[in-house]
């Protein structure tokens, strides 16, 4: 099965496998054609990187154990591939996939499934949430994750998921959950995000905490569902219409997926505002070689200022939304009766939560909610730096910090002096506006193509945009160190 001369490259063999033909002439229904390809083409790898066939059985009677015939169809075809790339080709290959040991201080995890254990473990009851590639998978496991470790023995079920009718209902559910003092989160992605805006400001507002993951994949409108990028930054920022500002959380891998889960919550009662973690599908949906992961079981969750009926009962006077420190009110949860009783409003409110059209007491709580805002730059999740005393700063988040690292380490031995910031958390603090502050020429990298963090960082630092450089990577695919390297040296060299 040759392939075409002008589709060979230079260095990579290629192993022609015929998925399609074989399915065709091995399986009656269309549909069963079609989609049972990528099974075939599971075989083939199976036998060409000696995976132990012993655990895809598994796994697929894990995923299919209710529907039998399915079972069948993909039993049969993961045969298929496998008898044919033994049949030929020399298998194993001179590389070959080994078992790791049980002691082995790594693990194989994907983003998603990490943040769905985290939550687990940060004290998360309630997901509410509307399937989106490439989300789904974080809720699912979520879901099993709680049938394991939230369901009594007499099969009591302690958590509650819903399927919403759409992604606006879900981010409700979520914020009704949360206002009644449950730790509650929806995953979704960058179209969600947009139908979920009217909700994110009530949440903003009316000071509610909510945990948003978004899952970033390409955009605009429905893009590339199955590919990956950084377009949803300044949309989880500044989400809502009117003057809005969000906390933002960037893991780079589903270490930090898992690790920045209860600090998602921890944030967002202790703010009392909506908080996004903001990852993409390159961590989300695909599976990454990270180090164990590990849990504090002193962990105590952050619920932030709750007043209690006994704490009520020590006060004179309580106001909902007045400042008690750092712009951060105290609030009360459902319940409380008596003094904590209040209206919980998205319309104009003073700080006694009592509607009003008076525009000093409406720019007294705006005031008092940026305010908050700027103390929470002090408590998100501080940048990783790398480094200290170059001219060159290099800064970037997320997904794209394998890529970067690495790139980094090449531009050093090209003898191209740089030091390397990586951003984990928004509103900026004081360490980023240093190390910005710091260098005389500054490398943004990102996976998107109108350089969204170089415009958020000069828009809350007041950095002109012209004095940083933008290296911008957003045709879907994962970020190479090689692209990071060449971008940099070309214009350090160009300058020079």
């Amino acid at each position: 099965y040759p392939l075409a001369p002008e589709l060979h490259r230079e260095g990579i063999h290629f192993l022609g496998v015929p998925c399609g033909e074989m399915c065709v002439q091995s399986f009656v229904r269309d549909r069963d054609r079609v989609l049972l390809r990528n099974i075939v083409y599971t075989g083939a790898l199976a036998a060409l990187l000696d995976f132990d066939m012993a655990v895809v059985d598994e796994l697929l009677n894990e995923k299919f154990a209710k529907k039998k015939a399915v079972l069948e169809s993909n039993h049969k075809a993961v045969r298929l591939g496998y008898d044919f790339a033994k049949k030929h080709f020399n298998c194993p290959l001179p590389f070959s996939l080994k078992r790791l040991d049980k002691t082995s201080k790594h693990i194989l995890i994907d983003g998603n499934t990490a943040f769905a254990l985290g939550a687990v473990y940060a004290g998360a009851t309630v997901g509410a949430w509307y399937p989106i590639t490439p989300s789904t998978s974080l809720m699912d496991a979520f879901k099993m994750f709680c049938e394991q470790y939230r369901t009594t023995p007499e099969g009591e079920k302690k958590f509650i998921i819903i399927q919403a009718e759409d992604e606006l209902a879900a981010a409700g559910m979520v914020i009704g959950a949360n206002w009644a003092g449950a730790r509650a989160f929806t995953s979704t992605a960058g179209p969600g995000i947009s139908l979920m805006q009217e909700f994110i400001g009530l949440a903003y507002y009316a000071e509610v905490p909510s945990v948003f993951v978004d899952v970033q994949r390409v955009g605009p409108s429905t893009g590339m569902p199955t590919r990956t990028q950084q377009g949803d930054l300044f949309s989880c920022a500044y989400a809502s219409h009117g003057d809005t500002k969000h906390i933002c959380i960037y893991p780079s891998d589903p270490k930090e997926c898992f690790e920045m889960a209860p600090v998602a919550f921890d944030l967002a009662e202790r703010f009392q505002t909506p908080v996004f973690v903001v990852t993409d599908l390159d961590i989300g949906m695909n599976d990454w070689m990270v180090p164990r992961l590990t849990w504090d079981d002193n962990y105590k969750p952050d619920r932030g200022k709750v007043l209690t009926a006994e704490d009520l009962a020590k006060l004179e006077k309580w106001g909902r939304y007045q400042d008690t420190g750092g712009g951060i009110p105290a609030r009360t949860l459902p319940g409380s009766g008596g003094k904590g009783a209040f209206f919980t409003r998205g319309s104009g409110h003073n700080l006694n939560a009592v509607y009003t059209e008076d525009s000093p007491e409406y720019k007294a709580v705006l005031d008092r909610i940026a305010l908050k805002l700027r103390t929470a730059a002090t408590a998100v999740p501080k940048p990783v730096i790398d480094g200290k005393g170059s001219e060159i700063g290099i800064v970037a988040l997320g997904g794209t910090n394998g890529a970067v690292t690495e790139g980094v380490a090449l531009l050093r031995a090209q003898g191209v002096a740089c030091d390397y910031m990586r951003i984990r958390g928004f509103p900026f603090g004081g360490e980023v506006e240093a190390f910005m502050r710091g260098h005389e020429r500054i490398f943004v990298i990102e996976q998107n193509r109108d350089a969204q963090l170089r415009a958020m960082l000069a828009i809350e630092l007041g950095i002109p945009r012209d004095d940083m450089t933008a290296v911008l990577d957003y045709a879907g695919l994962p970020l190479t160190a090689k692209f990071v390297t060449e971008s940099v040296a070309g214009q350090v060299a160009e300058v020079r």
